[in-house]
């Protein structure tokens, strides 16, 4: 399969993303792409009122992004909010970090289950996690879909290489600060080599390579998209900008990576 993993920087203005996810569509399909990959957040940036913005699957943005994907005859898969039923202390409505996936196979979606509480930030406080790990089919490949802070899980990679995963998706805001772009590089690799599945990580590119200043510790991303083999090595990979990449995933090798390094097979916890 051939896919491309758009590096984009997503703004407060969700008709405006759109807008740029239909850019980066349709460059995708005239490079021969089935599978366009967009990031965590691909909706509105982290840092703007997310209640506000969140919407449910059968709203007007994901109908859009629908039509984008069919259009250029493409899978989309991209990262939005959605609406809960639980309220923040505040009393705000607290959303789910979804990732949804639309094209000629039908609408899946997936709703982050790990939350990033961690380096200053607390999304608990606006956003209610996820349960059930996600597989889907993709143009006849098995896909695990898995948002940011869940790449640092390495359970959840065995788990969706169990149920069939072949490629696994990470869509990531990843936040910036000291030794965060090789921690994200770490961590991709990593769980490449756990799952022996192939990893499409797909992050928000910096916004200051732009001239973006951005306010707080909201993660807006630091780049460095890659496809990952799963014996590890990076097959394509990004800077810090946005950028388009398309690569073709060589699903056939598989079977004899998994054979030379059996470790969904040994594992013995």
């Amino acid at each position: 399969m051939r896919l491309a993993l758009a590096q984009i920087i997503s703004s407060a203005d969700k008709r405006a993303n759109l807008d740029a996810v239909q850019d980066q569509v349709v460059r995708a399909a005239d490079a021969g792409a089935e599978l366009v990959i967009f990031p965590e957040a691909t909706m509105c940036a982290f840092g703007n009122r997310l209640d506000t913005v969140a919407e449910p699957l059968d709203g007007p943005w994901v109908s859009r992004l629908t039509a984008i994907a069919a259009a250029s005859g493409v899978t989309a898969v991209a990262g939005m909010f959605t609406p809960s039923e639980q309220r923040a202390p505040d009393g705000r409505t607290k959303v789910g970090n979804t990732l949804v996936v639309t094209g000629p196979d039908g609408l899946v979606s997936y709703r982050k289950i790990h939350l990033f509480d961690a380096f200053g930030f607390a999304e608990s406080d606006t956003v209610v996690p996820g349960t059930e790990p996600v597989v889907t089919p993709i143009g006849g490949l098995q896909v695990g879909l898995t948002v940011c802070y869940d790449v640092r899980f390495p359970g959840l990679y065995t788990r969706l290489a169990d149920q069939g995963a072949e490629l696994i998706i990470v869509s990531a805001s990843w936040g910036a600060g000291p030794g965060k772009v090789a921690q994200w590089q770490l961590l991709t690799q990593a769980r490449a080599l756990d799952s022996t599945c192939f990893v499409a990580a797909v992050g928000q590119a910096d916004p200051a390579t732009q001239g973006i200043k951005t306010r707080g510790s909201a993660p807006t991303g630091v780049g460095y998209s890659a496809l990952i083999d799963p014996a590890g090595g990076a097959v394509i990979g990004a800077g810090a900008e946005p950028e388009l990449l398309v690569v073709d995933v060589e699903t056939e090798r598989l079977p004899a990576i998994r054979e030379t390094i059996p470790v969904i097979a040994n594992r013995r916890f």
